[in-house]
């Protein structure tokens, strides 16, 4: 039996043939199903599920009693809280079958989704956006925006650093601000998007 360059704890199942990066691991009662694409250096705690038509980059971070439906797709460097929610259907009825109209669900580079989220299917989670915990997303989500509420709009603005900028949620002229932490540099435009000025790493 060939030797696998990735980790699966014993109570786990994986439903072959799928396709897992070098230095993942998949720890307790899991279930990741035939078919589903995940990347390098992925952690997925307790109790995760994983459809079969998904697809999740690398150093993807996923917690505790989460289900990555079909047709969700996870960018590189996502964190998915505990107990967040993905959909995959917009009008479930259980007498209805609606494989065959399953809404795509795109989350970019960076996106952190905190504890008990819920993410309706069919939008786009910009690059680096921060979900707040509990909040219920229905609409695409501008890359960097803090969304917090039900439904979830937009609070503020977040750093790639994971920091909260000095910025307001809107503005009608450009306002810029730096990062407490990391020092780079952001400009909030009046379309409601946040322009990078210059991004630095941490340290």
């Amino acid at each position: 039996m060939l030797s696998k360059d990735y980790f699966v704890h014993p109570s786990s199942v994986i439903d072959e043939p799928v396709s897992i990066g070098k230095g993942t691991k998949i720890w307790h009662f899991c279930h990741i199903m035939s078919g589903a694409r995940i990347g390098e250096r992925c952690s997925f705690g307790q109790n995760v599920f994983v459809g079969s038509r998904v697809v999740i980059g690398n150093n993807v971070k996923v917690q505790n009693n989460v289900s990555i439906y079909d047709n969700v797709y996870l960018e590189d460097d996502v964190f998915c809280g505990p107990s967040m929610v993905f959909t995959n259907v917009v009008n479930p009825r259980s007498h209805i079958i609606r494989k065959h109209e399953y809404k795509d669900t795109f989350v970019k580079r960076g996106a952190s989704i905190g504890a008990n989220a819920t993410i309706v299917c069919g939008i786009t989670l910009g690059k680096f956006c921060f979900i707040g915990a509990g909040a219920v997303v229905v609409k695409d989500v501008p890359a960097y925006a803090l969304m917090v509420g039900i439904p979830a709009k937009v609070a503020g603005w977040m750093c790639h650093c994971g920091v909260r900028l000095s910025l307001p949620a809107s503005s009608s002229e450009k306002v810029k601000a730096t990062c407490a932490n990391c020092f780079s540099t952001y400009e909030l435009q009046p379309s409601g998007q946040l322009q990078v000025i210059q991004e630095k790493m941490p340290g």
